[in-house]
């Protein structure tokens, strides 16, 4: 043992001679050797060239390192920026309290719509959506937002004539207030459907000469009619206004309310006035007026008037800040699906997307969008899933956005005070 060592050590000087000594010395002088083998391999280790490749290695390290530095400093530095930005802004949104408020009213509701042909041979349904159709004349900032389902029955094309004209109606009936006047949202409505009833009977005497598909069933089109139910959105009011079995639900605080009554013809009182006309309720798979049409009130079949009506019923809602979701569907969606399984829905849908995006509400609020169109979606797909036998068309709009502004408002009007 004592040679090995004494033959490594002599590659890097001399060896010196063993004095004989006692077990002891002899002990601690192998005890000292393999430290004194590592420190003289290591000085005889031969340095690196300059222009060597290990020199290269490192000065690609550190070239790499200091790169890498620059673009973390970089970025931390755009990071630290975006922050002040924020700041800012957040700083700006507090202090001007006029700007916030115009912003939450010029900003459109988030929607999302689902429309399907379902089980049925022809798809009868239209849907309608129009954001900022009309602006009141005493407020440049307070835009109103139109939102309409139609489920036409016999054929499509009166659904289509209510989808491409009912919002126009609305508007001009709007327009013809003046600035000092406070709008009559019941009257206005229902002028508004009378006038689009009055439209779809000069559509059916001129289609005798058109190719829709209803002239092989009746000649005259007669026998073809629609439901109506729109949703007019105002920076403080819902107005709905509802002309046969389609539905509008408002989810407040987690809670179903339902802002139309469907006009089914076994509804006591339409059943009461139906029979006051002369007309007749028949049993025939469902109550059926004249035992033909499931439902008492409707724009167009002109065979069935006066038992069927065009007259809508209106009902206006005052905005709160518990309002989250406005449901508008046609009963392609409310005979398989509950109002509280709807609005459940709905909320499932929102949560899981303010789950998975926390910073989109900072980013724009784009992920509302996706939110209420993967609800429309989803409801959609239960009522077909619970075999819905109908046409399905779902609209879903978002009401948080306009609530979060009316509450952040609120509490910015105390910081002023």
């Amino acid at each position: 043992m004592a040679g090995i060592c004494c033959g490594v050590v002599g590659e890097s000087e001399p060896a010196a001679p063993v004095e004989p000594s006692s077990r002891t010395s002899r002990r601690r002088r192998l005890e000292l050797q393999p430290f004194k083998l590592v420190a003289d391999a290591a000085a005889q280790l031969p340095k690196p060239l300059e222009n060597g490749r290990k020199r290269q290695r490192l000065e690609l390290f550190t070239a790499l390192s200091t790169r890498e530095n620059s673009e973390a400093n970089e970025l931390e530095r755009s990071r630290s920026d975006n922050n002040e930005q924020v700041h800012k802004n957040e700083a700006l949104n507090v202090s001007s309290h006029v700007n916030l408020e115009d912003n939450a009213e010029n900003e459109s509701p988030k929607y999302g719509m689902t429309s399907v042909c379902g089980r049925r041979r022809d798809m009868e349904d239209a849907v309608s959506i129009h954001t900022s159709f009309y602006q009141q004349k005493s407020s440049v900032s307070a835009k109103t937002h139109f939102f309409g389902v139609f489920d036409g029955h016999g054929c499509s094309h009166v659904a289509l004539k209510c989808k491409d004209r009912l919002h126009e109606i609305v508007k001009e009936e709007l327009e013809a207030y003046k600035e000092e006047e406070t709008v009559e949202w019941k009257k206005t409505m229902e002028r508004s459907y009378e006038r689009m009833d009055q439209e779809v009977q000069m559509l059916t005497e001129k289609s005798k000469t058109s190719s829709c598909r209803c002239e092989l069933q009746t000649p005259q089109c007669e026998a073809v009619g629609s439901t109506a139910v729109v949703a007019i959105v105002t920076p403080n009011k819902i107005i709905v206004s509802n002309c046969g079995d389609s539905r509008a639900v408002l989810c407040r605080n987690g809670v179903a309310l339902p802002l139309s009554s469907d006009h089914k013809p076994d509804r006591p009182d339409e059943l009461l006035r139906i029979q006051e006309a002369g007309g007749r309720v028949i049993y025939w798979e469902g109550s059926r007026v004249l035992g033909v049409l499931a439902m008492s009130r409707a724009i167009g079949d002109n065979y069935l008037k006066p038992y069927v009506i065009p007259e809508p019923e209106v009902t206006v809602t005052e905005c709160t800040a518990e309002d989250e979701c406005l449901i508008l569907a046609s009963d392609g969606l409310w005979d398989a699906v509950s109002n509280d399984t709807a609005v459940k829905v709905v909320r499932t849908c929102f949560r899981a997307h303010r789950t998975s995006s926390p910073g989109s509400e900072a980013a724009g609020g784009q992920s509302f969008d996706k939110a209420c169109s993967d609800a429309s979606v989803l409801l959609t797909k239960l009522a077909l899933a619970r075999h819905s036998m109908d046409n399905v068309s779902v609209v879903v709009v978002d009401l948080r956005n306009n609530s979060q502004q009316e509450t952040r408002s609120h509490s910015l009007q105390k910081l002023n005070y």
